[in-house]
């Protein structure tokens, strides 16, 4: 079992999140993913702000973070900025660091600043066990949490490393962490995926930012 830090595991609670996968089109992720479909021939890449179909290509594989906030600010403000819109003001807040074609994110501090300062949300980054992870959900807040991202399939083999994606928790209970995965499979492991306490851990990499409601006090 995973260590849940001693906190309680809730019945179920599940917060009505809006889905955003982190491609425009959330029906080809699989497809993408396999490599059975370059990104740039997304159908609807354009949605995404980008300036052609090669920019949205490259920066599409690294938008978890970006789709993570992106749902945040649709459930919370009911707004929804493109995905390069965020992209670039995440760069300017130091929360992306790019080289050339090399992009260090999601860079959690800076972008924990840049969502209180930008949108007012409540936002902090730290460390967090399971447990923990799973009493911010209970009270109301949502958890950007780093995984690896074969989290998509929980029942798979267990990774070599931990995190290296980002995907966001939205509900919880007894047994199973429910999240959002931005780059989950159509009909699978998209909305309210489960996600077996027995299983998270070896995903895990034991931090994340923890998101709350405009006006709330920092997490």
């Amino acid at each position: 079992m995973v260590d849940q830090g001693g906190a309680a595991r809730p019945a179920r609670v599940v917060h009505e999140v809006p889905y955003r996968a982190q491609w425009e089109s959330a029906e080809l992720v699989r497809a993408i993913v396999d490599g059975e479909l370059d990104a740039a021939r997304d159908p609807r890449w354009g949605q995404s702000g980008a300036a052609s179909p090669e920019e949205y290509a490259w920066w599409s594989w690294r938008l978890c973070g970006v789709a993570c906030l992106r749902m945040a600010l649709e459930h919370w403000w009911g707004v929804t900025p493109t995905a390069m819109a965020l992209a670039a003001e995440c760069v300017a807040a130091g929360a992306y660091l790019r080289d050339g074609e090399s992009l260090r994110g999601l860079v959690h501090a800076p972008f924990a600043d840049y969502v209180r300062h930008r949108w007012g949300l409540a936002a902090q980054a730290r460390e967090l066990t399971a447990g923990e992870v799973s009493a911010e959900v209970t009270g109301g807040r949502l958890v950007m949490v780093s995984v690896h991202p074969s989290i998509r399939e929980p029942c798979g083999p267990e990774p070599v490393r931990r995190g290296g994606h980002l995907v966001l928790a939205v509900g919880a209970t007894d047994t199973a962490l429910l999240i959002h995965n931005p780059s989950g499979f159509p009909g699978e492991s998209q909305a309210f995926a489960r996600v077996p306490w027995r299983s998270f851990g070896q995903f895990y990499a034991g931090r994340g930012i923890v998101l709350g409601p405009p006006g709330a006090s920092s997490p």
